[in-house]
């Protein structure tokens, strides 16, 4: 009897562990909140909706300093990169290191942050959001 209680109680601990680690993915952070908070107060994300910095609407294949109407660093206007994931990434975790001379500096430094506003910038359609 005492070990039936044992194996039960080992198994609710694995079946409690194993929902807790599931509800955390699911509550994982949201890209569009994180934007919004982190991003959003600098960069829109509709086409010709530049603030203090350029739109990030399609930012995804087009080159750095390049939006029209934009305010630019001479860095970041003569970087002659591409904007790509693994260059977003580098870019959010420490902007004056990747361009030494832009005037960007905020930063994500927190990877899962970083990732879900990518995953969210990667997930707008060709259509710019309302």
């Amino acid at each position: 009897m005492k070990c039936a209680t044992m194996f039960s109680t080992a198994i609710l601990g694995l079946l409690l562990c194993s929902s807790i680690a599931s509800a955390q993915e699911h509550a994982g952070p949201d890209g569009e909140r994180l934007f919004r908070s982190r991003c959003g107060s600098c960069h829109g994300l509709n086409t010709g909706e530049n603030r203090v910095g350029p739109h990030l609407f399609g930012v995804f294949g087009r080159a750095a300093g390049s939006v029209a109407g934009a305010r630019y660093s001479n860095a970041l206007r003569t970087s002659g990169f591409v904007w790509d994931e693994e260059r977003l990434h580098a870019y959010l975790n420490n902007p004056r290191q990747v361009v030494p001379g832009t005037t960007m500096s905020a930063s994500v430094r927190d990877q899962a942050q970083r990732s879900a506003i990518i995953t969210y910038l990667q997930s707008l359609s060709a259509e710019p959001p309302n």
